[in-house]
């Protein structure tokens, strides 16, 4: 009974995000106040240095990128792009991985104008935010596919979509504790992820702290596993930094009840 009813939470779960509007997910949480460039304690330009200074500290390299659960959104890979030859870019929906494919595509029809990310993380880089253009050329270059995945299988990618070695690092951010039915399901997820990356490889994880649901679409009330921050050791990964961000107050606008943002770097040993 108990693997039945592993497979039924992971099931309702996955109906949860039928609904799932990326047009709605990205307005709740990609425009401001959460995605304000002018203020230090916007939660965005938070995640984005964090992302930053860890593909910029020099440990961070290698061929192969990989998104875990990428949603419609880009910026978790706008610093990662400078560093690797190759962005693999997943989701387990395909509305979202359509939403990715149509600013890949660059024919216009996006949700989201991704301009100012990218602007910020030139700043960031020390180059001019006109430089946008080369940074938006450069991603479009480097992204290799647009591909499903399910974090709840062992193997949550097609077997053919990696090196035999496996990723040279992971990003991840939002996804396992979002559609995961409970704690014990996100810890077998994070393992699963973990199977994709080489020994010696390199995680970055941004998630949600204290939440328990989030909007994704106008009456898409979807379930999240409350976390703290002692739950990010995973099998073999050896946790190097652990950031945390307090919402302010005017950054809960009524789309989730999250408290807070973690960010994690870790490495596969």
């Amino acid at each position: 009974m108990e693997g039945k009813g592993k497979v039924n939470g992971v099931a309702a779960m996955a109906a949860c995000y039928q609904g799932f509007d990326p047009a709605a997910y990205l307005q709740y949480n990609y425009t401001p106040p959460r995605a304000d460039f002018e203020r230090k304690d916007s939660i965005v330009p938070w995640k984005l240095a964090c992302l930053h200074r860890a593909f910029t500290e020099g440990d961070v390299r290698g061929e192969l990128l990989v998104d875990i659960g990428s949603g419609p959104t880009l910026y978790q890979v706008l610093s990662g792009c400078e560093v690797f030859n190759k962005v693999l870019l997943t989701d387990f929906l395909e509305v979202n991985r359509q939403e990715l494919r149509g600013w890949l595509e660059d024919e216009g029809g996006c949700n989201l104008d991704w301009t100012p990310y990218l602007q910020h993380v030139c700043k960031l880089e020390g180059r001019r935010p006109s430089a946008w253009t080369e940074k938006a050329a450069k991603l479009r270059q480097v992204i290799t596919d647009i591909v499903p995945v399910d974090v709840h299988r062992p193997h949550p990618l097609a077997l053919d979509a990696l090196p035999s070695e496996g990723a040279d690092c992971l990003v991840s951010c939002f996804c396992l504790e979002s559609v995961s039915p409970d704690l014990a399901a996100f810890t077998r997820a994070l393992g699963h992820i973990g199977r994709l990356l080489r020994t010696g490889g390199h995680l970055l994880l941004i998630g949600a702290l204290g939440e328990s649901y989030y909007f994704g679409g106008p009456g898409v009330r979807i379930p999240v596993v409350p976390l703290n921050e002692a739950q990010f050791e995973g099998e073999r990964l050896h946790l190097i930094r652990l950031e945390v961000y307090t919402l302010p107050q005017d950054m809960r606008v009524g789309v989730d009840d999250v408290s807070g943002v973690f960010f994690v770097k870790a490495i596969k040993e």
